[in-house]
C-alpha cells in the first residue's frame, strides 16, 4: 500500500480525490486534510497568506497519522503566487515540517508537462486575468511556452466548485490555441476528474488539470507509476505499474 497525502485548502472540489482514488485500481490510498483557507479570494495577498508555513503546518500532524509517504500541497494559486523561488521555499518548509518529500500543484504541472514532452502549453484559468498571468510566469519559470492565457474573473473558490461539466468543457474549448501541445485548466476547486477523457477527445491533444497534476506528483514523490487511461495521457505513459 502506498499511501499519498494532500493538504487542501477548505471545500469545494475535494470529492475528485476520492474519485482519482478509485480511479487509479491500484493499491493506492489516498488521504487529504483540510487546510483553513482564511479569506476565499483570488487575490495575490489572500492567497500567500492561505499558503502560509503556519496554515501548512497545522494540518500537517493529521497526515503524519495516516502514515502518508509524501504530502503534496493541493493548490495552484496558493504556490504559484510566490513566484518560482518562493514556491520552492514554500515546498522545502512543508518537507522539513512533515518529515517526508513534498511538492506543490504549481510544481506539478511542470513536472506533468515534462513527463509528457509537452512545452508549449495553453492555459484556461477560472482565476482573474492578472493571477492568471502569475501563474504564466511560474510555467515560463518551468521552462514552458506559454502560447494563450485565458482568465475567467471567478474571484472565491467556493463559485468554482460550482462549475458544471459544460463550464468546464467551455474553459477548455476558449482556452485552446492551435499551436499547444497541450492545455492546461489549473485550480483545485474546479471540479474535473470524470471529465478529463472527454477533454482530451475534444481538443484532440493532452489536457492537464489541478487535482489530477497533484496526484500524479505525489505518485511521482513515491517513486509510483499506475497505468489508469480514465485520469489521461498523463497516466499511460511507461514504463506501467499496475497491481
Amino acid at each position: 500500500m502506498t499511501a499519498l497525502g494532500f493538504l487542501y485548502p477548505g471545500h469545494s472540489a475535494e470529492d475528485d480525490y476520492p474519485r482519482i482514488e478509485q480511479l487509479l485500481g491500484s493499491d493506492i490510498r489516498v488521504d487529504l486534510v483540510h487546510t483553513d483557507i482564511g479569506e476565499d479570494a483570488h487575490r495575490v495577498d489572500a492567497l500567500k497568506e492561505m499558503g502560509s508555513a503556519e496554515r501548512l503546518a497545522a494540518g500537517v500532524e493529521q497526515l503524519r497519522l495516516t502514515g502518508a509517504e509524501a504530502v503534496v500541497w493541493a493548490c495552484t494559486s496558493g504556490s504559484f503566487v510566490h513566484g518560482w523561488e518562493g514556491a520552492h521555499d514554500q515546498v522545502r518548509t512543508l518537507a522539513r515540517t512533515a518529515g517526508m518529500p513534498a511538492s506543490s500543484t504549481s510544481f506539478a504541472f511542470v513536472h506533468a508537462a515534462a513527463e509528457l514532452g509537452v512545452r508549449r502549453v495553453a492555459v484556461g484559468a477560472t482565476y482573474p486575468g492578472a493571477v492568471a498571468e502569475l501563474f504564466a510566469d511560474f510555467l515560463r519559470a518551468g521552462g514552458a511556452e506559454v502560447v494563450s492565457v485565458r482568465g475567467s474573473g471567478i474571484i472565491t473558490a467556493a463559485e468554482v466548485g460550482e462549475w458544471t461539466e459544460e463550464d468546464v468543457l467551455a474553459l477548455a474549448r476558449q482556452a485552446d490555441d492551435d499551436t499547444a501541445e497541450a492545455v492546461l485548466l489549473p485550480d483545485t476547486a474546479l471540479h474535473t476528474a470524470a471529465v478529463i477523457p472527454t477533454l482530451e477527445k475534444e481538443l484532440g491533444k493532452p489536457v492537464l488539470t489541478a487535482n489530477q497534476v497533484t496526484v500524479w506528483e505525489a505518485l511521482r514523490l513515491t517513486d509510483r507509476r499506475v497505468n489508469a487511461p480514465a485520469l489521461g495521457s498523463l497516466f499511460t505513459r511507461e514504463p506501467i505499474v499496475q497491481v
